[in-house]
């Protein structure tokens, strides 16, 4: 049997160790912990992975997909923690990662006293370093989906205009996988959140098939006189009730013309945008993990929105990272479009309700069954009034659309 048709998925790019001292509630707040030489009682500490390679990864994992797991890490001590914490999710999990001599694995420190948001303390590390070259035809044979995660950590990525995410992508893509990436939205004043988004972008997604930004970060990039007016003027950077179907329209329009095939957006609580390309040939051209020829026509010029399901939420760590993961397993499984989408939205539910970044995320059959038992979905948001409901699939679809 040819080994291309298992049903493998890469995840590479960015991961990093998570240390969370335990912190009891302090009079004052986060003032009362912040001062110059005073010593600060704490509790044991949790540690865990996070990133994309770990949270989309393992969520893949979970879901029962054969997942290959290719971070970048140094051969210090949280090096071999990150390496040691998905080893024991599966003893061939972690084979992909890329071990580097004498480097700095990627950390974040998370102060996290109660009712108080939360300080990060993020050390970039061997994230920077990742390159294409560290990516060889022989670790991608057999994959049929390599999905790669947030670029703008990684500094090789994004300077000199992405040449490198450029050329990382266009190799996985003459090896004729489908490829996938997601994003995140970088600090505005770090050399990151200068880049010229726009430009590296129009580079990269001619080689993507799937692309599965958050509004917010597609908004940062895309348009980022709009977001920062919008930030100015209700001084908050969670702009997603602002997504309305014509913003949502021009966005996906400017990413399929410059290449990509699927565009989804994240839309956090209200759900998950999808837009499809109109053209056959780029469709089939998605590599291995393509829709079957026979549904191609199903995938061919849509415009779909579905919330989200109702949960109890814990936490919401990891929840995009996981609602993509549901995306890429249904894709893989070749489930109709729709399915695709309650997929999606189905496994980032499960995710919030718990508060870490992948452990409510059961098996693809348990998802499946909790969908079939009558699950209700959130309702739409005001601001997508004009959408039409599909009473058959649950789903809604833009009155530009009537597939």
């Amino acid at each position: 049997m040819d080994q291309r048709q298992a049903s493998d998925i890469i995840v590479a790019g960015h991961i990093c160790l998570d240390v969370i001292p335990l912190i009891q509630e302090k009079q004052g707040g986060m003032d009362a912990l912040l001062i110059p030489g005073k010593l600060v009682d704490v509790g044991p500490a949790l540690t865990a992975t996070g990133g994309a390679v770990s949270n989309t990864g393992l969520a893949l994992h979970r879901l029962g997909i054969a997942t290959k797991l290719m971070g970048k890490v140094g051969d210090d001590l949280f090096g071999q923690a990150i390496i040691d914490a998905l080893a024991r999710y599966g003893d061939s999990l972690a084979d992909g990662m890329i071990k580097s001599p004498g480097g700095v694995s990627s950390y974040s420190i998370v102060i996290n006293p109660p009712n108080v948001d939360r300080i990060f303390l993020h050390c970039t590390g061997t994230n920077d370093t990742f390159a294409a070259a560290e990516v060889n035809p022989e670790a991608l044979h057999g994959a049929k989906i390599f999905h790669f995660g947030y670029p703008p950590l990684m500094q090789l990525m994004y300077e000199k205009d992405g040449e490198e995410l450029q050329t990382l992508l266009s190799r996985v893509k003459a090896q004729g996988l489908t490829v996938s990436l997601d994003m995140a939205r970088p600090d505005p004043e770090s050399v990151a959140g200068k880049a010229d988004w726009r430009l590296i972008l129009s580079k990269a997604l001619p080689f993507v098939d799937v692309f599965m930004p958050s509004f917010e970060e597609i908004l940062y990039m895309l348009q980022r006189d709009t977001f920062d007016s919008l930030v100015r003027s209700y001084q908050t950077t969670e702009l997603v009730r602002f997504a309305d179907s014509d913003l949502l329209n021009s966005l996906s329009q400017e990413l399929l013309d410059m290449g990509a095939a699927i565009v989804a957006l994240k839309l956090g609580e209200h759900g998950l945008y999808v837009r499809t390309t109109a053209d056959p040939g780029r469709l089939a051209a998605m590599g291995f993990g393509a829709p079957q020829t026979a549904a191609q026509a199903d995938w061919l010029g849509r415009e779909l929105l579905i919330p989200c399901y109702e949960v109890k939420v814990a936490g919401t760590t990891g929840a995009g990272d996981c609602t993509i993961a549901g995306f890429l397993a249904g894709l893989l499984r070749g489930v109709p479009i729709e399915e695709v989408l309650h997929a999606a939205v189905a496994v980032g539910a499960c995710n919030v309700e718990k508060a870490d970044a992948t452990s409510g995320v059961p098996s693809w059959e348990e998802v499946r069954s909790r969908m079939a038992s009558g699950w209700a979905q959130k309702p739409i948001a005001a601001h997508f009034a004009g959408w039409e409901h599909d009473s058959n699939t649950g789903v809604y679809f833009s009155g530009r659309n009537r597939n």
